[in-house]
């Protein structure tokens, strides 16, 4: 990959996310994709808003690969335990716990009308 934008990992942040990726299986094909090309792709999707089919060429990935492994690391819990680790490693950083501890939930965000039931008359409940 010769381009690169701005949504590209890091090699240091490449090296805190690559421990939690799935490991290569151990018998089969050896794996031909790149995981840090996809996670740049992925990235690089959040980051733009643009559609699946619309990431560049330079990344080396079909964008079909970058779906599906992005479906698949969503089903599986890759995407969130590595969310999970990178959250604890910076709570950590900042001296506080691993996980949070505390929320806020909100009972009412929408208001709603005082009257309930049908608000109107139609022609079939006169």
């Amino acid at each position: 990959m010769e381009t690169t934008y701005p949504s590209d990992l890091t090699d240091a942040q490449w090296a805190l996310i690559a421990p939690h990726l799935p490991p290569p299986y151990d018998i089969g094909r050896t794996r031909e994709v790149d995981y840090r090309a996809v996670l740049n792709a992925i990235c690089y999707v959040l980051k733009e808003g643009c559609q699946w089919r619309a990431i560049p060429k330079d990344y080396g990935v079909h964008w079909r690969t970058v779906y599906g492994l992005f479906r698949q690391w969503t089903d599986d819990g890759t995407l969130e335990e590595l969310h999970a680790a990178l959250r604890a490693g910076v709570r950590k950083k900042v001296g506080k716990a691993p996980t949070p501890s505390a929320c806020i939930l909100d009972s009412q965000s929408v208001k709603t009308t005082a009257k309930r039931g049908h608000a109107g008359m139609t022609a079939a409940r006169r």
